[in-house]
């Protein structure tokens, strides 16, 4: 099973440091292998929340993302994106993009790859910390059965019933810190109300389509096939429209999750193609196989507040990003070990209810209602 799952990312990592000795000797490969652990260990929240909307998808969409969805993340958020971002800031041609980015020109050249990338990261940093922080603000002011911090998530979700809170708080939030932190308020703003009007129209989008998805599947005659490990039935499962919107909204999530991760990994080496190596080829190949791997064994069932910690660690992720866009740079170890802590105290916890809950004779799989009535 496991190897079914990974095979493929095992392979493409041979294959990624074969290339990449063979690009540039031992050095290479080594850079190659740092931003490989490197892209992994920031995108372990990035595979939870991925999972929780995959199991929604059908299998075809699934595959869908495991085939075209990987070509976006390593050419087009890993390669192009960049490429794309300096063309724009530096006023250049893409040929006149891609010439400078494989010049081997020092990182503090003002004329550089790396140099120009990172003077672009306000406008990167306020896109995806918007678009992080509306999906961190929506979950959080969600009312759930099952509560993680207790006390934090109740509160949470009693200021949630204010109609469209999280819109309000993320634009407040947007405008004073563009205000407070940037050396350019009117860039800074712009970039981050993009990232805001991506989050709601992608999310409105795709709520609308599996919305409808699911009347229409509901008219089916015949019953829902049971569901695996706690997850949607086989009919609930996004098809169609639905399935490709939400496709879309994992592409954009992926897009908000890796800009730390791009711009980081010029603090490795600014040579575009051992970035694409590693951290396109081998980081984005194992996330994904990390996001069927916990879709396939139902571990989010199993350790229900594993989404809790990854919604934690988007949070913390979201608030990096937005001071970034001023001059408060957090090094992009210290943001993955927050991922990494989050999850792994989520994933403790998960273990420690499971326990409690077996040693009452309770089926831990059970819902919150359905827990409340066997204790009643």
């Amino acid at each position: 099973m496991n190897l079914r799952i990974f095979g493929w990312s095992y392979a493409v990592t041979v294959v990624s440091l074969v290339i990449a000795f063979l690009y540039g000797s031992w050095q290479a490969l080594i850079l190659c292998a740092i931003l490989g652990i490197l892209e992994v260990s920031l995108s372990f929240d990035n595979a939870v929340v991925n999972a929780t909307i995959l199991e929604r998808m059908s299998e075809f969409w699934q595959r869908i993302f495991l085939t075209i969805g990987i070509l976006i993340a390593v050419f087009g958020m890993r390669l192009v994106f960049p490429l794309l971002i300096v063309g724009v800031t530096a006023n250049l041609s893409p040929v006149e993009a891609v010439t400078l980015a494989l010049e081997r020109r020092p990182e503090d050249d003002p004329t550089s790859y790396a140099y120009l990338l990172n003077e672009a990261y306000p406008q990167i940093a306020a896109f995806g910390g918007m678009f992080l922080f509306m999906l961190f603000l929506d979950w959080m002011f969600e009312d759930r059965d099952i509560k993680w911090l207790r006390p934090i998530e109740k509160f949470l979700a009693r200021i949630g019933q204010i109609e469209r809170i999280s819109v309000v708080l993320a634009v407040i939030a947007l405008v004073l810190l563009s205000q407070l932190l940037a050396e350019d308020p009117a860039v800074v703003l712009l970039a981050g109300s993009l990232g805001l009007i991506t989050y709601l129209a992608v999310q409105g989008l795709g709520q609308f389509f599996e919305s409808a998805g699911q009347a229409q599947m509901e008219e089916v005659e015949g019953h829902d096939a049971p569901a695996r490990n706690g997850g949607p039935t086989e009919l609930a499962k996004a098809t169609g429209k639905a399935g490709f919107f939400l496709f879309l909204y994992l592409e954009v999530l992926d897009a908000a999750f890796s800009f730390d991760g791009v711009i980081g990994a010029f603090a490795i080496t600014p040579d575009p193609i051992i970035i694409a190596l590693g951290l396109g080829l081998i980081g984005a190949m194992f996330v994904r196989s990390l996001t069927v791997f916990l879709v396939r064994k139902g571990t989010l069932a199993d350790y229900v507040y594993l989404e809790h910690g990854a919604h934690w660690a988007i949070g913390a992720l979201a608030v990096i990003l937005l001071i970034g866009i001023g001059p408060f740079h957090v090094d992009e170890i210290v943001t993955g070990l927050i991922g990494v802590v989050f999850i792994g105290a989520a994933l403790f916890s998960s273990i420690r209810r499971n326990r409690r809950l077996a040693a009452q004779g309770i089926d831990p799989h059970k819902t919150a209602d359905e827990l409340a009535a066997d204790r009643a």
